[in-house]
């Protein structure tokens, strides 16, 4: 639970690939689904309210001029602040689902002073069908476990080899792509 809590928190960390471990577990029959998907609603609700908190104490002053440690540019602190005040619960719900973006918007909620209980039943609709998504991930792993294993063993080599060049070529794609 502790990883979903830092995830909702918008710290970048593999909650969700501890979701995934949850629902092989689940498969596996080590942890019915029910348990596993409350206990992770509930950490990502703990997680999101307190960004939400933060964002609410600190304000738009604190994640302008902290910006640059934070990684939020001045621009893609408008761009939310404006996707925000268009349509908030589209916002809450699906700003979580775009990198850059997940990890700003319980702390935009908060420094927009939407309303808590607005926050917590958009924020919910989101957890329950992420949790849901990731568990049956998780679930389709795990019953098709062995499948995947001797694939893996099989071409285990060649697909680390690959994203090992993908990897080390990202840089140069990414330095080019904006020059175009």
């Amino acid at each position: 639970m502790a990883g979903v809590v830092i995830e909702a928190m918008g710290v970048p960390f593999p909650g969700g690939i501890m979701v995934v471990l949850a629902g092989f577990m689940v498969n596996q029959g080590n942890m019915k689904f029910l348990s596993a998907l409350l206990t992770l609603l509930f950490g990502y609700t703990a997680g999101s309210l307190a960004a939400y908190l933060i964002g609410r104490k600190l304000g738009q002053p604190f994640f302008l001029r902290s910006g640059k440690y934070l990684r939020i540019s001045p621009e893609r602190f408008e761009q939310a602040q404006g996707w925000l005040d268009r349509s908030a619960p589209a916002f809450i719900i699906f700003g979580r689902f775009l990198p850059g973006l997940s990890n700003l918007t319980p702390y935009m909620a908060g420094v927009s002073r939407i309303g808590i209980v607005y926050f917590l039943f958009y924020n919910s609709i989101f957890a329950l069908g992420w949790g849901f998504l990731y568990l049956m991930i998780g679930m389709f792993f795990g019953h098709n476990y062995q499948i995947i294993a001797r694939y893996l063993n099989t071409r285990l080599s060649i697909v680390g080899f690959v994203i090992l060049v993908l990897y080390l070529l990202y840089p140069f794609i990414k330095k080019n792509y904006r020059r175009i």
